[in-house]
């Protein structure tokens, strides 16, 4: 007989650990379940180098304990992966985690049975719990390179969001680098100080701007932290969640003079902010016409090959993907080993066992791939698990034509189940750590309202989730986020539904929703 604990969370990064402390300090008995031989999460897998967090580490960071806050000492603005990967460790640490968290542990089917759901992985061991909270993280599943030849390949490969634990040489070495999202910006600059020789093999171009990393001074971080309870209150205000200032001018309101200012500081700051830079930017196609051209202006200021300059720009909408923040990515391409190939005009034909073959220009000799090829984001944990709910409904099948959520919290069909940060919630588009935040606050609560009132289960109403999506989809409709292709619309995996993922209408929209459901005795679920 399997012991049957309160809550079973799937997941040890940001999401799970918090998870598993909240639920632990209510009293209840929660448990961890991790596929990988430590916690971390996606700070975990993605220890390629360069790999860095585009949020400022002092608001990356958990707020839920003052005096977590005051005792971590951040060394960067951005912080790299191993010291955010020490952070989590001195969270687990501190608040004696590791007991309750079971590693190694790759969940294969979680199956709702007996009003209990049941978690299994590849042995015999099961675990039986009465609620099931999946901490699986948005950017988690990565994707496979579906490149003709790439298995006979025998040279050194690698993915970035799988990278060894060992040390890599790239030293007089001839490199591709496969994928020009965030994580193959961050690597490129890594790779060309040492490789003989770097192609970046680019599909689509991104648009970027510089973070302009540094030390944190150590003034200002006493400063941040002597004020962190109104600088969290202030940030959880602002739509994206980050504190930052807004322009609440309109890009087409102000003179030629005015608009190259304001770029021109939001440049030198660095960061995501660059997009508060104009109130109209992601709504407007004209205003964000005038951020498009400012950043592929600097491109040609930076890049010396005016060629190579033009491949680099995507000619695009600037925040309809996902914005990187990057460290000397354009200048490395004045590097005299580093060549752009455009695979738009010359794809990829095979992979040999020595080199690739690219259409129009032959073969070229490679000792070493690196694929940067992103992530199934958002749906892709979940669908990568067996997750059967009442009435045998499959998760995967009631998604085929995209995610159908309750606030990113719940689904239909699914009782006692929960998903932090899933589709329909802000997730990816706010500071990722002060959301995790309030959806632990908000399922813990929802537990803990369960359990005070003697019901057995809660779960989301159909009506619920359907009139979600279609305000979710309004939202979206009313930016500039469907124009073009992206992961937030799936684009990237082949055969996925075209919807937009993420909850668009900001932080401090969404939050008014979710209290004001809780104020209602959870209007929209159904409580037995």
């Amino acid at each position: 007989m399997h012991a049957t604990h309160d809550v079973i969370v799937i997941g040890a990064g940001f999401a799970g650990l918090y998870m598993l402390h909240k639920l632990r300090s209510y009293g209840f008995d929660a448990h961890i379940l991790e596929r990988a031989p430590s916690i971390g999460g996606t700070w975990y897998w993605n220890k390629y180098p360069g790999a860095r967090c585009d949020t400022e580490s002092l608001q990356y960071s958990y707020q839920f304990s003052e005096e977590l806050q005051q005792e971590w000492e951040w060394t960067e603005k951005y912080a790299r992966q191993p010291e955010i990967l020490n952070y989590l460790n001195h969270v687990a640490d501190r608040f004696q985690l590791h007991a309750h968290i079971k590693l190694n542990f790759d969940v294969k089917n979680i199956i709702y049975k007996n009003e209990l759901w049941e978690i299994s992985g590849k042995n015999e061991e099961k675990f039986h719990a009465n609620f099931c909270i999946m901490a699986t993280g948005c950017l988690s599943q990565p994707l496979n390179a579906k490149i003709a030849g790439i298995e006979d390949f025998e040279g050194e490969c690698y993915q970035s969001s799988l990278w060894p634990e060992k040390e890599i040489d790239f030293t007089k070495k001839t490199i591709a680098v496969l994928g020009t999202g965030s994580s193959g910006m961050q690597i490129i600059p890594e790779v060309a100080k040492s490789a003989k020789k770097l192609y970046v093999l680019q599909r689509t171009p991104n648009y970027s701007v510089p973070a302009h990393n540094r030390s944190l001074d150590p003034d200002f971080v006493q400063e941040f932290k002597k004020n962190y309870k109104k600088n969290r209150a202030d940030a959880k205000k602002l739509v994206s969640g980050f504190l930052t200032t807004y322009n609440k001018k309109s890009a087409l309101e102000v003179t030629k003079q005015e608009l190259k200012e304001e770029y021109d500081k939001r440049w030198a700051a660095g960061g995501l902010a660059f997009l508060a830079a104009f109130s109209d930017i992601t709504h407007n196609l004209d205003a964000n016409k005038t951020a498009t051209k400012y950043i592929e202006d600097k491109i040609d200021e930076i890049v010396k090959n005016k060629k190579i300059s033009e491949e680099l720009k995507p000619r695009s909408i600037v925040g309809c993907k996902r914005l990187v923040i990057e460290s000397n990515y354009y200048d490395t391409f004045n590097k005299g080993n580093v060549e752009l190939i455009n695979l738009k005009k010359n794809p990829i034909s095979w992979i040999k066992r020595k080199g690739i073959d690219i259409e129009g220009i032959g073969e070229i000799d490679i000792d070493m791939i690196i694929l940067a090829t992103g992530f199934d984001a958002m749906t892709g944990a979940l669908n990568n698990i067996n997750i059967i709910g009442k009435n045998n409904i499959n998760l995967k099948d009631k998604w085929i034509n995209g995610p159908e959520t309750y606030l990113g919290l719940a689904t239909n069909g699914f009782p006692n189940f929960f998903t932090i940060t899933g589709p329909g919630s802000p997730s990816v588009l706010t500071n990722m750590i002060p959301t995790i935040e309030q959806h632990v606050d908000w399922i813990a609560g929802c537990i803990r309202y369960i359990k005070t009132k003697s019901y057995h289960s809660i779960e989301a109403n159909r009506d619920a989730e359907i009139e979600w999506g279609k305000y979710n989809d309004k939202c979206a409709h009313d930016t500039l986020r469907y124009y073009c292709d992206s992961w937030y619309l799936g684009s990237n995996v082949t055969g996925k539904k075209r919807v937009f993922y993420p909850f668009v209408g900001g932080l401090p929209v969404y939050i008014e929703k979710c209290e004001k459901i809780v104020n209602n005795s959870y209007e929209g679920f159904t409580l037995e």
